[in-house]
């Protein structure tokens, strides 16, 4: 990947974040949280959004380097600490109408061997302060979108056999590929993509299923489905009727299970990085919605405490659909990074669902919600159980059953 070619690339990156991701509107302001390792995208992200328009382009900064520094040095009573302004700030700013962009390309064992209390308050702490901006992520008050651009960090832990420099260059190459930036057009590209994905999620909110059944190697799990609920996918429209896609890549449809009608157990197919620590070969066994076994190979100490950070962790927020010929999953890469490896596999999400998801949802009170089985919770985590040996069944309100994915592949044509 010559240098030319990377700063084109990236350029076609940027394009697209504030194109198709955002679809930023004339006059319209952006706020990003980004991390500083990713500067190179965010100043492309600014240069695109100033020249289409945009009055005020706000970064918000963070280092997780520091981040580390603090776990190391820092008092371990000082960890429920959080500046509270910052998400306040961000939060504020979509109520006022800006976009909202998310950057960053996390080293997803940046915590690893560091005092797992001191991680756990502050994992708890950052949940609780950012759970105003996930509301209105989940009612579609703005458009909003998250990309994770490679980092040297993130890079040598998906290539561990190779040397810093080319590891880089190679997790950016497939990054570019994934997104279709290695393509004349890939704004136009896209727009295809995501009607597909459109075409297939109206499909399956027309079927108007009640349930669904999973079934795979360690898998065997009955999911209710809420009255009204909406499959979505590709495209999300915000509350001023603007299209926007929530993650670039995507892959998925998805809508939200009854928060209280999951039954039996379901295996991680795909090792899961929370914040810094990873989880791999993990069970989550549920009644009557709730989480009441788990198990994890590596992590458990980090899966118990995510789905007791508070009292609806244990619940689930989102079933979401990804055949396994996905150009993610073909790419034979575990990326440890849940933006990409959500989009290589289906996904279940411990937590808190979106309200968009549900007709009538996003103008729904928090309790309103929650009672005709919305989730609401401080965390939205996404784990993978998908793979070419699952099967999933649509059940109707009469006891139909119909073939939905057969070998990981969608069984109904769009």
């Amino acid at each position: 990947m010559t240098t030319g070619n990377f700063e084109q690339n990236l350029k076609k990156y940027a394009e697209l974040v504030v194109k198709v991701g955002l679809n930023l509107q004339p006059k319209q302001k952006m706020i990003v949280r980004a991390g500083i390792n990713t500067a190179p995208l965010v100043q492309e992200v600014a240069a695109v959004a100033y020249q289409m328009g945009c009055p005020l382009v706000t970064i918000v900064w963070s280092d997780e380097k520091i981040n580390k520094l603090r776990h190391q040095y820092a008092s371990r009573d000082s960890f429920d600490q959080f500046p509270a302004w910052k998400f306040e700030g961000i939060a504020q700013e979509i109520k006022d109408g800006a976009a909202y962009l998310q950057v960053a390309g996390p080293d997803p064992e940046l915590l690893k061997g560091l005092d797992p209390q001191a991680i756990s308050s502050s994992r708890q702490a950052l949940a609780r302060n950012y759970r105003p901006i996930g509301e209105l992520q989940g009612q579609s008050a703005t458009q909003w979108t998250v990309v994770c651009p490679p980092t040297p960090d993130w890079a040598k832990h998906v290539f561990p056999d190779k040397d810093a420099e080319e590891a880089l260059r190679l997790l950016w190459e497939k990054v570019f590929a994934l997104c279709r930036l290695d393509q004349d057009d890939p704004v136009a590209l896209w727009r295809i993509h995501i009607a597909d994905l459109i075409q297939r999620h109206q499909i399956l909110t027309k079927k108007g299923y009640t349930a669904l059944h999973l079934r795979a190697p360690g898998t065997d799990l009955k999911l209710g489905l809420p009255t009204g609920h909406i499959w979505a996918g590709g495209g999300n429209v915000s509350r001023e009727k603007i299209d926007y896609v929530a993650n670039i890549p995507t892959e998925e449809v998805f809508t939200l299970p009854h928060k209280d009608q999951t039954e039996g157990t379901v295996a991680s197919t795909k090792p899961l990085s929370y914040y810094g620590s990873m989880i791999e070969n993990f069970s989550l066994t549920f009644s009557k919605g709730k989480v009441v076994e788990f198990s994890a190979e590596k992590g458990e100490d980090v899966l118990r405490e995510m789905i007791t950070t508070d009292e609806n962790a244990s619940f689930l927020g989102e079933i979401a659909f990804v055949p396994h010929q996905s150009p993610i999953s073909q790419s034979n890469i575990v990326f440890l990074n849940s933006l990409f490896d959500e989009n290589a596999s289906c996904h279940l999400a411990l937590g808190r669902a979106y309200k968009f998801n549900l007709e009538g949802g996003p103008e729904m009170s928090n309790e309103e919600f929650f009672a005709v089985g919305g989730n609401d919770s401080v965390i939205h985590v996404d784990f993978m159980f998908g793979s070419g040996e699952l099967d999933v069944d649509g059940i109707t309100a009469d006891g139909t059953v119909e073939a939905v994915m057969r070998g990981g592949e969608w069984a109904f044509d769009a």
